[in-house]
């Protein structure tokens, strides 16, 4: 398991790549970009609110750091197929 800086600090770095493809997306415009945008408010909601439930139900900072990080690699995958 990695120490909680490394794995915020990886968070970091891997959100930039997402944010990166997401512009990209974005800047092609049209349909794609549209669906690309409200995924991403909506994917922004439901993770914030598990993130809330996760520490309310005892859950630890790392955990929503390692749940962040499984999402994150998600959309990278997507963004990159």
């Amino acid at each position: 398991m990695l120490n909680p800086f490394c794995a915020a600090f990886l968070l970091a770095v891997e959100a930039q790549r997402v944010i990166e493809l997401r512009l990209v997306r974005l800047a092609w415009g049209g349909a794609e970009a549209q669906a690309e945008m409200v995924s991403m408010v909506g994917e922004k909601v439901v993770a914030a609110l598990e993130a809330a439930n996760t520490l309310m139900t005892g859950g630890s900072h790392d955990q929503v750091i390692a749940r962040y990080r499984e999402l994150v690699a998600d959309n990278t995958r997507r963004l990159t197929a």
